[in-house]
């Protein structure tokens, strides 16, 4: 956690890399009142439905990331594909799953920080 009113900066090559799960590689900032996230997914990496209660920001970097929202009992569920350059903003509590159709690299915004998100739960 950085020190109050000090700022610091961080260097993506040099933060250690965790791998929740197959397929997906994770770098993280945490601070006070957020949290970004570097995250690279493999082709073909799937991210099960889950929903939190942190604000998300996905901002696609390179690749293809295919979001289903909605709860998966639902009748109907919206799927959005997110290229690069686009931001898939999900409010508090929004079911989601994701899949990589290429090699994505995506900036994870998060609010409030936390030490978990949907990726780290064991289902």
């Amino acid at each position: 956690m950085p020190t109050p009113n000090k700022a610091v900066c961080y260097r993506w090559t040099e933060l250690p890399t965790d791998t929740p799960m197959p397929l997906l590689e994770r770098r993280r900032v945490i601070g006070e009142q957020a949290m970004i996230s570097h995250v690279t997914l493999k082709k073909g990496c799937t991210v099960a439905t889950h929903a939190h209660p942190n604000e998300q920001f996905a901002c696609i970097l390179s690749g293809r990331l295919k979001f289903t929202l909605g709860d998966e009992n639902a009748a109907r569920r919206e799927e959005v594909t997110a290229h690069p350059g686009e931001i898939v903003h999900l409010p508090s509590n929004v079911p989601h799953a994701a899949e990589a159709l290429e090699d994505t690299v995506v900036l994870d915004i998060f609010s409030p920080p936390s030490a978990t998100t949907g990726i780290d739960r064991k289902t």
